[in-house]
């Protein structure tokens, strides 16, 4: 009981950390149309939000960890993608990381050109921030999505928490999946109210499973468990 409790304080914790960090790592000038223009005068605040989503990786990683010993009496398979799909989530995470330094110089070199240079930087641009918006807005977004979906029905079926809070993270989880390709074809922007809507459920979901880690714990129950 008492590795329990302390497995549910970390994971709450860590869920936490998480929210804080993906909060202050979201860099506006990066996600602009106008980022070839805003990134370089911008770059200490990119530079800050750099540091945060490196953060993120290990926040990622170490709370499929820390729950991977307690879900695996209940599923361990599942239990196993649910750390896979984490640390895939977190080497997109450091691939998009890697080009924020790109970035900047990009916008450097941009805003120091005459116009007749202009269109190469534009097209380079384009193409350098389309390969992000697929790391960060698709890769990271759905590998953590599909791990979640995994961990979400391991907890649902073994009712380690309260099963409206697993249908609430399953629901939350979908949401944002979906609003990530709405992203992708540009029905919506990363800072809009359309992306908000979609993606306060599941912070607010996080929010509540992470008080009820920390403050219930996870419920064992040992006639549930099963070994697949």
């Amino acid at each position: 009981m008492n590795s329990n409790n302390k497995i549910s304080k970390i994971a709450g914790t860590l869920i936490i950390l998480g929210i804080i960090s993906g909060i202050l790592s979201i860099v506006s000038s990066v996600e602009s149309d106008n980022f070839l223009n805003e990134v370089y005068p911008n770059k200490n605040r990119v530079l800050i939000g750099g540091i945060f989503q490196f953060l993120l990786v290990p926040i990622y990683i170490g709370f499929s960890l820390v729950l991977y010993p307690v879900l695996k009496k209940y599923n361990k398979t599942l239990s196993i993608g649910f750390v896979g799909f984490r640390i895939m989530a977190g080497v997109f995470q450091l691939l998009g990381i890697i080009l924020l330094p790109i970035f900047i110089l990009l916008s450097q070199k941009f805003l120091a050109q005459t116009n007749t240079d202009l269109i190469f930087y534009e097209t380079i641009g384009e193409i350098l921030k389309l390969f992000r918006d697929l790391i960060n807005h698709l890769g990271v977004i759905l590998a953590t999505g599909l791990g979640n979906l995994l961990l979400y029905y391991i907890l649902f079926k073994g009712k380690l928490i309260p099963v409206w809070l697993s249908i609430w993270g399953i629901i939350g989880n979908a949401l944002i999946m979906i609003a990530s390709f709405f992203l992708l074809f540009e029905f919506i922007e990363v800072i809009s109210t359309e992306y908000g809507i979609m993606t306060i459920p599941l912070v607010l979901q996080e929010v509540v499973l992470a008080i009820w880690l920390i403050l219930k714990g996870l419920k064992l129950s040992p006639t549930q468990i099963v070994n697949t």
